[in-house]
């Protein structure tokens, strides 16, 4: 998918142009997507705020006059609950970090935990790491987060550690400084004007699948999944018919609501996302259906893209 090209900075005659992939990884809900979001400036990876909300590998691409970075957003890596699913994105992340330049590993500010370690554990020796140390804008002072930065440090040798905030744009300038000096010297890979490698029809199903994040309650979010039926654009307007799979009966009269009404709220709100993401009309269509056991189903997790 394309946007527009942004006005930046010249970049200087005598420094090489960069270019290399940066994977962007930690445990669940520490805001990943939320930093590639912010990087990339476009909403292509979905968040809420619940965890686990990132079920696929996306590249946000973020060119620059001095260097082009390719990030890769991962699902967050998961140590507690063991599943088909789970076990499949558990080793999307773990591939994602084979050949990559640079590996982004984002903490949450004066929170480190053995998820973050085990995430630690993974990156693959000899390949620089930045710690991004996020939702610092949450302190009350911001100078608690130093003895913090010292323990960070002490677990692993990084090229730099980062106070940000993801969510308020903070610091990014110098996230992106530290990583664009590790970058390897090389040719952009992608258009300038390209933000992902994913098409607007996987959009299309990620962003029905937040609304489902945003509107409901712990479990049926973590039941469901969604596939694109059809997906036709012509003459401005995006026709798309999709359908939501849930697990169990039950789910799926929770997914409706009274009447129907949760799931118009869900799929107006998605709707009104891809237009403005798309730059155009969009009519949805969305139907929910029951396939039971579906996230235990390697023949189904295959079939939905995991």
């Amino acid at each position: 998918m394309s946007k527009q090209p942004r006005a930046e900075p010249a970049a200087s005659i005598d420094a090489p142009f960069r270019c290399g992939h940066v994977a962007i990884v930690g445990r669940p809900n520490v805001g990943k997507s939320t930093l590639l979001n912010a990087l990339v400036g476009a909403r292509i990876s979905i968040t809420s705020r619940k965890a686990q909300t990132t079920r696929h590998r996306v590249l946000g691409i973020l060119t620059r006059p001095d260097a082009q970075f390719i990030f890769v957003d991962t699902p967050g890596f998961q140590t507690e609950h063991r599943s088909p699913l789970n076990e499949r994105l558990n080793r999307a992340v773990r591939s994602s970090l084979a050949g990559v330049d640079v590996v982004v590993v984002v903490v949450e500010a004066r929170h480190l935990g053995a998820a973050d370690r085990a995430v630690l554990a993974l990156i693959p020796g000899g390949t620089p790491a930045i710690a991004a140390v996020n939702k610092v804008d949450r302190l009350a002072d911001r100078a608690d987060v130093l003895p913090f930065l010292a323990e960070l440090a002490s677990v692993r040798e990084f090229s730099a550690v980062v106070p940000i905030s993801a969510e308020k744009g903070w610091q990014l300038d110098v996230l992106l400084a530290a990583l664009a000096k590790l970058l390897p010297v090389g040719a952009a890979q992608h258009p300038a004007d390209e933000l992902t490698d994913r098409d607007e029809r996987f959009l299309a199903a990620e962003y029905i699948r937040e609304k489902i994040f945003r509107l409901l309650g712990a479990e049926v979010p973590y039941a469901t999944t969604v596939g694109i039926d059809s997906f036709e654009h012509k003459a401005g307007l995006r026709r798309i018919h999709a359908t939501i799979y849930v697990d169990k009966t039950s789910q799926r009269a929770m997914l409706l609501g009274e009447r129907g009404e949760r799931m118009k709220s869900i799929a107006s709100g998605a709707r009104r996302d891809m237009e403005q993401l798309f730059g155009g009309k969009v009519f949805l269509e969305v139907w929910v259906k029951v396939k039971s056991g579906w996230a235990g189903d390697e023949r189904m997790l295959t079939q939905f893209g995991y």
